[in-house]
């Protein structure tokens, strides 16, 4: 028997453009069937199911869809009810490949089935590098997967041209910002450990569908973070599903990602693999342990490329102190280091099958979680004698006699320093 090809016009009938001439009118027996779909399911539909996944979108609503049926559908009014008319000044949270996005609020009121929540509502740069084909994947893959790793997709809009995705509010952005910008408060050890792990808990997900995901843009920017510093993966446009049968990899037609994070062997032959996001948790992986990003022409040019400086030292376990990230002031777990830094070697190897899968890397993190062997910060107490006098004339004398003090007990002074 052979199966007919599914097509989007069968999925989402009323978001698609009719063709110039005009159709003749069908009887209703005749109208194609939609196919029902079971999120996480071994149905689970999947883009390469799908004919036509180029075709322009018309303005018509979608909520009719299947896939809908696991969404909501928004007017652009009401996003404009929500963002405060996209407001740049109080809603405005930042920009990334896909537009601009704006945080909102949808109140208890706003629809049934909809409950009160805090938003983040991305909207299309019609004028950007990405477009409706990032946008029909973002609907088709986190319109049915649901993970405690992914971001949540509430919605969408398909009005006019404008493409818009409405996901649950991430309190702490993305782990860009919190590693890397500037004036931004370090992130403690187990804070980054535990990124390390919620992010490879999503990839796992992803890799063991019965329809494996390829994640394919693995990166800092693309982990969001929420108020407790979970991390979910977010922004599944240039995601692919992964081969069928017995077929090792696919082949893209463009090579899409970036650079700094993208797998070397994908850059060369256009084979993509589950094993190349793999490659890009390595890269992340070493952003956390390190602090650098991935690609920083700011440096020194041999430490340009965080992989190309740091590989060579972490397959080193008595140079891991070298890497790690000077913000942490030490206060970290050596022997965690130093397995997180050979976990990230594995990941970054250039032969691809000799690469961990993300459900070892879930358990070696998860053992780093439990270790305790953190150092503690030694803070020395001024007696309260000598706090009275700081600020008066023996003050400076004072300040002298307790760095001394503290210097001749704990520092290079003391003598047992000297006789190591």
């Amino acid at each position: 028997m052979v199966s007919k090809k599914t097509t989007w016009e069968s999925i989402l009938p009323s978001c698609f453009k009719p063709k110039l001439s005009k159709p003749k009118p069908k009887p209703k027996q005749s109208e194609p069937k939609r196919v029902q779909v079971v999120p996480n399911s071994p149905q689970r539909l999947s883009i390469s199911d799908l004919s036509n996944a180029g075709s322009d979108v018309s303005m018509n609503d979608i909520s009719s869809s299947v896939i809908g049926a696991y969404l909501h559908s928004f007017t652009l009014d009401e996003l404009r009810v929500i963002t405060s008319s996209f407001s740049y000044s109080s809603n405005f949270i930042g920009e990334g490949g896909f537009g601009a996005v704006y945080k909102g609020f949808i109140n208890d009121k706003f629809r049934v089935g909809l409950k009160a929540q805090t938003v983040a509502v991305k909207v299309l740069d019609l004028d950007g590098p990405q477009g409706h084909n990032e946008w029909l994947a973002e609907v088709i893959f986190l319109g049915q997967l649901r993970h405690p790793n992914l971001v949540k997709l509430i919605g969408y809009c398909c009005e006019n041209e404008q493409r818009v995705l409405v996901y649950e509010y991430m309190a702490k952005g993305n782990l860009d910002n919190q590693l890397f910008r500037r004036n931004s408060v370090a992130l403690s050890w187990l804070t980054r450990i535990k990124i390390a792990l919620g992010a490879a808990k999503g990839l796992n997900f992803l890799h063991e569908e019965s329809k494996p995901v390829i994640f394919r843009d693995f990166k800092a920017a693309n982990i969001l973070l929420d108020a407790s510093f979970k991390a979910k993966l977010s922004d599944f446009g240039f995601a692919r599903d992964g081969p069928d049968g017995d077929k090792s990899h696919i082949t893209t037609e463009h090579i899409l990602g970036t650079k700094g994070y993208v797998a070397p062997e994908y850059v060369m032959t256009g084979h993509l693999t589950i094993m190349s996001d793999v490659y890009s948790f390595g890269v992340v992986l070493l952003e956390l342990l390190t602090g650098r990003r991935s690609m920083d022409k700011s440096r020194p040019r041999r430490e340009h490329s965080l992989v190309e400086w740091a590989r060579p030292l972490i397959k080193d376990p008595r140079k891991i102190d070298m890497i790690m990230d000077p913000r942490l002031e030490g206060q970290y777990s050596a022997q965690g280091a130093k397995i997180a830094a050979m976990l990230a070697y594995q990941c970054l190897s250039h032969q691809p099958k000799t690469r961990p899968t993300m459900r070892t890397a879930v358990k070696t993190l998860e053992s780093i979680m439990k270790m305790n062997d953190i150092p503690r910060h030694f803070v020395y107490e001024v007696p309260k004698d000598e706090v009275k006098n700081l600020n008066g004339q023996n003050g400076n004398r004072l300040r002298h006699y307790a760095l001394q003090k503290r210097l001749g007990d704990y520092g290079f002074d003391s003598p047992k320093h000297k006789n190591r």
